[in-house]
């Protein structure tokens, strides 16, 4: 045998035998660290599971008690008369329901275009623009009002446009209208982004075997895509409806109480503590929603299970390569390129819109350029009475809320996001379980604190209690977390398993291999899921106005809210405020993470 290639063998010889050693001390590993793995996922399920009972099922559970018991006995008495009252089921749920269907229409009319331009074509900035389709999903909501607000109301920027052309202005508030334009702002991105996620997958093997088989591409297109792109149409469009279904600050400050859902009801009955009415409103609210999300996410696990690997269709260049060759002045090319122009100008309307009519009515009266809204703002904060709303108070406590919903969301989400990822039984129902809170609407959550650990519990002869930050922050790390599981849970999913095995196989713990492995591949999904949660959190109304009510720890969007009531400019400034931090809290988060990952 030549020298060198003996060599070479009983250097890899050796290397398997310092292999299996490691293999045999990481079998025959102390008892401890044995138990500590066996344990570990039990006790995260458990701890988990705490959280969210003490956060999410015992407020809400506090809300459907009350919804079936009076002076202490057990009755359905207000959820019958909630049930058997023709104005709360044709006026209140009726019309709740129908705007929803409305908005639903809406957000995917807007956004299956995008979905179309987002996967069959290639262009500079793709990346970036499918990214930013989930920005409005988690701008504020108030926000998003204030704009809408800015825009169609009486002294908003349509008037301002339409005074320009020498024609009359409009007063487009309140209105039907303007609420459902403002839920598929919300929406559409969400149906963009379920759309895309699925033409992307559509195989193009079978696209191609149609052709061949003489099938024209309208032909193909109507028989093999379309009918694998109507599940995620279906899912994007149930989503949509349980979120507007539930929605709030935009119905509110877009169409007051004469267009007036359950949600609005609901946060009315409170403020008259007519707790009763409103947890009967509640109960059915959340039976609705609840079995609609569950709907949902069997359809989804079914079709995450049918999921396999594909071909994925080509996309064709946006901008030709030459414009003087004849491929690129097709009538078939003219048409699908003017299609996009449309739809990028209804884009800008729909989504950039409101948010510069913002911005410019925080900075103009009447036409005139002037600073008097921001000036208001600095006044207030200097010599504003104590019970008036400061700017200051506000900014500082959205953050410390932020801060606070992080420490808090993020653990639970990844932890919760490790445990739906695994292979156990129970697992489609703890995955659903978890999931409860994006079907519960923050009203509902909010009432239940403040009538359950605000107010106090009773127990073992002691009164526990909890402040209203401490409240304000469980609201937020609930209606948060499941965004940290909705990003992280792909990323564990998706992840290749030998490389875990060969940790293991190394002797690396299970934690070891957690924390070495798998949580550095899946970071940027921890990151997103944060920036989601900080932006939210910050972002939050619905819960959060109620458990504000009458104290110090009022946060932005609050702010907001009560100077909408007095004027525009003020609203529209501190609204401005807000988008700045809520756009500093993305870029700073993305950073630190981005740095952390190295």
């Amino acid at each position: 045998m030549d020298r060198s290639v003996g060599a070479a063998l009983r250097r890899r010889v050796s290397r398997a035998r310092r292999t299996a050693r490691r293999v045999g001390r990481a079998v025959r590993r102390p008892g401890g660290a044995d138990v500590l793995e066996r344990r570990a996922l039990p006790l995260l399920a458990v701890g988990t599971a705490l959280l969210l009972t003490v956060l999410f099922y015992y407020p809400v559970a506090t809300v459907l008690v009350e919804s079936v018991r009076e002076a202490g006995r057990l009755t359905f008495g207000p959820l019958v008369d909630v049930l058997t009252d023709e104005f709360y089921v044709v006026r209140v749920f009726g019309f709740t329901a129908w705007q929803a269907f409305l908005s639903t229409l809406a957000s995917v009319a807007l956004g299956l275009p995008g979905a179309w331009v987002l996967a069959r074509f290639d262009f500079r900035g793709r990346e970036t623009l499918k990214s930013l389709t989930m920005v409005p999903f988690v701008l504020p909501s108030v926000m998003v009002a204030v704009g809408f607000y800015a825009t169609f109301g009486a002294s908003g920027t349509l008037n301002d446009a339409l005074g320009a052309l020498g024609v009359g202005g409009v007063d487009l508030l309140p209105s039907l209208g303007a609420i459902i334009v403002a839920h598929a702002f919300y929406n559409a991105p969400l149906v963009t982004r379920v759309v895309t996620a699925s033409w992307e997958s559509v195989d193009a093997g079978a696209v191609e075997t149609a052709r061949s088989l003489g099938a024209s591409p309208r032909r193909a297109f109507r028989d093999v895509v379309l009918p694998q792109l109507l599940p995620a149409v279906l899912m994007g469009a149930t989503l949509t409806f349980v979120f507007t279904f539930a929605s709030f600050p935009i119905v509110l400050a877009l169409g007051g109480f004469q267009y007036a859902t359950v949600e609005v009801f609901i946060y009315s009955a409170v403020q008259q503590l007519d707790y009763a009415e409103a947890a009967a409103l509640a109960a059915v609210e959340s039976a609705v929603s609840l079995t609609l999300t569950a709907l949902y996410l069997r359809y989804e696990r079914r079709q995450t299970a049918e999921r396999r690997d594909v071909r994925p269709l080509p996309r064709e260049r946006l901008v030709p390569e030459s414009w003087r060759s004849a491929a690129a002045w097709t009538r078939e090319r003219l048409v699908s390129r003017l299609a996009v122009a449309g739809y990028a100008a209804v884009v800008v309307v729909v989504f950039l819109g409101p948010i510069l009519s913002m911005i410019y009515a925080s900075l103009t009266v009447d036409g005139q350029f002037t600073l008097s809204a921001y000036r208001f703002l600095l006044r207030r904060q200097v010599s504003g009475a104590a019970f008036q709303v400061r700017p200051l108070p506000a900014v500082l406590n959205s953050l410390a809320f932020g801060v606070a919903t992080l420490a808090v969301a993020l653990p639970m989400g990844v932890s919760m996001a490790v445990l739906t990822t695994r292979r156990f039984r129970g697992r489609v129902a703890l995955d659903a379980l978890s999931m409860a809170p994006l079907a519960v609407s923050g009203i509902v959550v909010g009432l239940g604190l403040l009538r359950g650990l605000v107010f106090g519990v009773e127990a073992f002869g002691y009164r526990f209690s909890a402040s209203g930050p401490a409240a304000i922050v469980a609201a937020h790390a609930v209606a948060a977390y499941p965004f940290v599981v909705r990003n992280v849970s792909p990323g564990l999913d998706g992840l290749d398993r030998t490389l875990v095995e060969s940790a293991r196989s190394l002797g690396a713990s299970r934690v070891r291999a957690l924390l070495d492995v798998e949580l550095p591949l899946v970071w940027p999904g921890v990151v997103a899921g944060a920036a989601f949660a900080f932006a939210l959190s910050v972002g939050e109304f619905d819960a959060t106005v109620i458990l504000a009510e009458g104290g110090n720890v009022y946060t932005m969007p609050v702010a907001v809210e009560r100077y909408i009531g007095r004027r525009l400019g003020p609203a529209t400034a501190m609204g401005t405020v807000l988008l700045a931090v809520t756009a500093a809290s993305f870029v700073v988060i993305e950073r630190v993470g981005g740095g952390f990952r190295g």
